[in-house]
C-alpha cells in the first residue's frame, strides 16, 4: 500500500486486478441488460405507440433515462478501457501506474457531459444547470442500475397490460358480436328490450376500454405492495370483469328467450287447458248455486263471478306474440299468465267448494240419520213408534225442497237423543259424541 491521495490509499497490483475483474463482470452484466432492454417487445411497442395520460408522461421520463443510461455506459466503457490499457503497459505496474489506476478506479474520474435531451426528464444525482458531472466507477454503476430499474419497470408494466387486456377484450368483443346476432334473431333489440340496451352499453364500454388500454396502459396497472422488483404488479381488470359479468347476464336472458321460443306452443296449450278447467269449474259452481238456491232454504250462497276476460285477452296477445316471433315480449307475458292461470283455477275451485257447502252439510246430515237408523235396528228398536215418528220427521225435512238446514239438523239431533235414551246411553245434545261416531261407522 502506498501513500494516500484524494482517492484513498494507492492500490497494489492485486487490488487493481481484482477491481478490474469485478468492474469487467459488471460491465458485461450491464451491457447484456441494456441490449435486452433495447430489444424488449414492450419498449418497441412504446416507441411506436400513440400514447396519452400517465403512460405518455412516464415514457418520456423512461426515454430520457434510457438515453442517459447509454451515455453513462459509454463513459463507463471508456474508463474501464483506459484502466485496462494502463494495467497492460507493464507486467509489474510502476508506482505512477498504480497511482493513476487508483485515481481512475476509485476516484471521481468519469466525466459525463450533460445533454438537454437526455436529462430533461431523467432524475439526476446533481442539481440542474450543470454542463457535466463526474462519477466514480462504483457510483456510476449504482446510477446505471437505478436508471435501468426504473426504465425496465415502466416497460414491463406497459407490456404486461398490453399482453393481457387487449387480447381478452377482443375475445369478449367477439363473444359480444355473436350474442348480438343471436339477440337480434329473437327480437332482443335496443329500445325494445332491456337486454338489447345492455348490449349497446357493453359495446360502447369495451370499445372505449380497448382504446384507453392501447393509449394509456399504465392507467390499468396496479403495482404490487412492498415489491421493489421491476414490473411487480398486475393489470387492473376491474372494468373488463364487470362487463364480462354483464354480458353473461345478457346471455342468460337470451337463453331464456330461446327457451320460450322452443316450448312456447306447449306452454300456450297448457295455459289454455288451465283456463278452460277454471271456466268449467266456475260454470259448475254457477249450476250448483242454482241447485242450492232451489233445494236449500234459509242459507247464504256466495255469488259466482264469471271468467276474467283480461286473462283471455292476454292469452290472445301471447298467441299473437308467438305468431310474430316477438319472443322477448312473449317470455315475461307467459310467466305472468302461467301464475295468473293457476290462481284463477284455484279461485274457481274455492268458489265451487263454497257454493256446494250447504249440499255437503245436507248430505252429512242424511248420512248421520241413516247411520242412527241402522243402529236402532241392531238394538231391535226398529218398530218403536216414538223413534219412527222422530225419524220420519227428520227424513221429511232432509229430503224435501227447499230444505231448511238449521231445522233439519235439530230434527236429526232430536232423533239421536231419543235413540240414545232408548239405548240407555247418557243424554247428549251435540253431534260429535261417541254415539254419533259409532252410528256413522255403522
Amino acid at each position: 500500500m502506498g501513500v494516500t491521495d484524494p482517492a484513498g490509499p494507492v492500490m497494489d497490483r492485486d487490488e487493481v486486478d481484482r477491481a478490474l475483474a469485478r468492474l469487467g463482470a459488471e460491465h458485461e452484466a450491464i451491457e447484456t441488460s441494456l441490449f435486452a432492454l433495447q430489444d424488449h417487445a414492450g419498449r418497441r411497442l412504446l416507441e411506436g405507440a400513440e400514447l396519452s395520460g400517465v403512460t405518455q408522461e412516464r415514457w418520456q421520463d423512461a426515454e430520457a433515462s434510457i438515453t442517459l443510461l447509454w451515455a453513462y455506459f459509454d463513459a463507463y466503457t471508456a474508463a474501464l478501457r483506459s484502466a485496462r490499457e494502463i494495467r497492460a503497459r507493464r507486467r509489474w505496474s510502476s508506482r505512477e501506474d498504480l497511482v493513476e489506476l487508483t485515481e481512475l478506479l476509485r476516484g471521481e474520474s468519469v466525466t459525463v457531459a450533460d445533454s438537454t435531451t437526455a436529462t430533461a426528464n431523467a432524475p439526476t444525482l446533481s442539481g440542474p444547470g450543470r454542463l457535466s458531472r463526474s462519477f466514480s466507477l462504483t457510483t456510476l454503476v449504482d446510477r446505471m442500475n437505478e436508471l435501468y430499474a426504473s426504465s425496465l419497470d415502466m416497460v414491463v408494466a406497459a407490456d404486461a397490460v398490453w399482453s393481457a387486456l387487449p387480447a381478452r377484450i377482443d375475445l369478449l368483443a367477439a363473444e359480444l358480436q355473436r350474442t348480438r346476432k343471436l339477440a337480434h334473431s329473437v327480437g332482443v333489440r335496443p329500445g325494445e328490450h332491456p337486454a338489447g340496451d345492455d348490449l349497446e352499453r357493453i359495446t360502447r364500454t369495451l370499445t372505449k376500454l380497448r382504446e384507453d388500454v392501447v393509449r394509456d396502459p399504465l392507467a390499468f396497472w396496479v403495482p404490487a405492495e412492498g415489491s421493489s422488483a421491476p414490473g411487480g404488479g398486475r393489470p387492473d381488470t376491474t372494468v373488463y370483469d364487470r362487463e364480462a359479468r354483464a354480458l353473461e347476464d345478457v346471455r342468460r336472458e337470451i337463453d331464456a328467450v330461446l327457451t320460450v321460443r322452443q316450448d312456447a306452443e306447449q306452454r300456450l296449450i297448457r295455459l289454455r287447458d288451465v283456463l278452460s278447467r277454471a271456466d268449467r269449474t266456475l260454470a259448475e259452481a254457477r249450476t250448483a248455486r242454482g241447485e242450492v238456491l232451489a233445494k236449500i232454504a234459509a242459507t247464504e250462497v256466495p255469488v259466482v263471478s264469471g271468467p276474467p276476460t283480461a286473462l283471455q285477452e292476454q292469452l290472445a296477445a301471447a298467441a299473437e306474440y308467438r305468431r310474430q316471433a316477438q319472443w322477448h315480449r312473449l317470455s315475461p307475458l307467459l310467466e305472468s299468465l302461467e301464475q295468473k292461470a293457476e290462481d284463477e283455477l284455484l279461485r274457481a275451485r274455492e268458489s265451487l267448494t263454497a257454493v256446494t257447502a250447504p249440499l255437503a252439510v245436507r248430505a252429512e246430515l242424511r248420512g248421520r240419520l241413516d247411520a242412527y237408523r241402522a243402529k236402532v235396528a241392531r238394538y231391535g228398536l226398529a218398530e218403536d213408534p216414538f223413534l219412527i215418528e222422530r225419524y220420519d220427521a227428520a227424513r221429511r225435512m232432509l229430503w224435501s225442497a227447499p230444505c231448511d238446514l238449521r231445522v233439519a239438523e235439530q230434527a236429526v239431533l232430536r232423533y239421536q237423543q231419543a235413540a240414545a235414551e232408548q239405548f240407555g246411553a247418557p243424554h247428549t245434545a251435540h253431534q260429535g259424541g261417541p254415539e254419533d261416531r259409532e252410528g256413522e261407522q255403522a
